[in-house]
């Protein structure tokens, strides 16, 4: 594919510091679920080209834990939201249809043009990337 590196190691270790400062769990919760930990990202070159798949669940994993659940929203994300659900889910013992009813209503209450996910199954797949057995 025609991959060229482009940078130093130093660079990479310098990125994953900013990235993983302890403000977002979520985003540490990713970067710990595809182990980009201290160790390995440190050895990882900076590479042009186009991402292979995992990388690109990585990123946008790590989108969706920053990216608001609505513009202007300041204490939920994408992946918050979801996590959160898929805990009451859990603790709960709720089917799929009942996950489905509480999004369908939460959905319904939130601002226009939201980003909480429509149905059990969009999470899930979401989700997936972190191995979470949902």
């Amino acid at each position: 594919m025609g991959e060229r590196v482009v940078g130093s190691n130093s660079s990479v270790n310098n990125m994953h510091k900013a990235a993983n400062d302890n403000t977002n769990p979520y985003r540490n919760m990713v970067m710990d679920a595809m182990r980009m930990n201290q160790g390995n990202v440190s050895q990882c070159p900076i590479i042009e080209g186009e991402p292979n798949v995992d990388a690109t669940r990585f990123f946008d994993l790590l989108k969706d834990s920053d990216e608001p659940l609505w513009d202007g929203c300041t204490n939920h994300s994408k992946l918050l939201a979801v996590a959160q659900v898929f805990t009451i889910k859990s603790d709960h013992g709720l089917s799929e249809a009942g996950y489905d009813k509480i999004i369908e209503w939460a959905r319904s209450i939130l601002l226009e043009g939201n980003r909480m996910k429509e149905n059990f199954y969009a999470a899930k797949s979401m989700m997936k990337p972190l191995g979470l057995g949902y």
